[in-house]
């Protein structure tokens, strides 16, 4: 499933590199590789350690040309909040991970922008900012449903072992 989880994040990684439109966009798409990131992370933590998730952002900020580690680190943070033991992932309702996921993915890009303005590294408008996080909060559900129901990543049931046989 690591494979599988790396293989995803090249294949957004290189549909986004895709030269298919010439002209510039006018509206921000949703980052879809960092809502990957929090629901296998959410899901199932043993898919995506904490190494490989920092290994593949940084290969997302390298490639797409942001300033190399920011938001490879601050997605670190992040899913590392959102997989802590004491959050209780297994009882909590859909729409409380949503809105969970919503506000940490709200904190990292502000203070992504706010790292950026203090470095003064010119950042875009932050129209397109907004967008970019109101599209990944609303293709949430969908990077769901398409986790769960195409590639088996559900979330961790109170029975379930990880791959060293030890309880979750």
């Amino acid at each position: 499933m690591r494979v599988l989880f790396v293989a995803l994040a090249c294949g957004v990684v290189f549909y986004h590199l895709l030269p298919l439109d010439l002209m510039p966009a006018r509206l921000a798409g949703p980052d879809l590789l960092t809502a990957l990131c929090f629901v296998w992370v959410l899901r199932r933590p043993d898919y995506a350690p904490a190494w490989l998730v920092a290994l593949v952002m940084l290969m997302a900020d390298i490639l797409f040309q942001r300033p190399p580690g920011l938001w490879a680190a601050l997605v670190l943070l992040a899913t590392e909040l959102l997989k802590s033991p004491n959050r209780g992932n297994r009882d909590r309702t859909f729409l409380m991970e949503w809105i969970t996921v919503a506000l940490v993915l709200a904190a990292i890009t502000i203070l992504y922008r706010l790292v950026l303005m203090v470095l003064i590294v010119p950042a875009g408008p932050s129209f397109l900012t907004l967008m970019r996080f109101a599209m990944t909060v609303f293709c949430y559900p969908l990077v769901v449903m398409v986790s769960q129901l195409l590639l088996g990543v559900r979330r961790t049931a109170p029975g379930d072992f990880d791959h060293a046989g030890r309880p979750m």
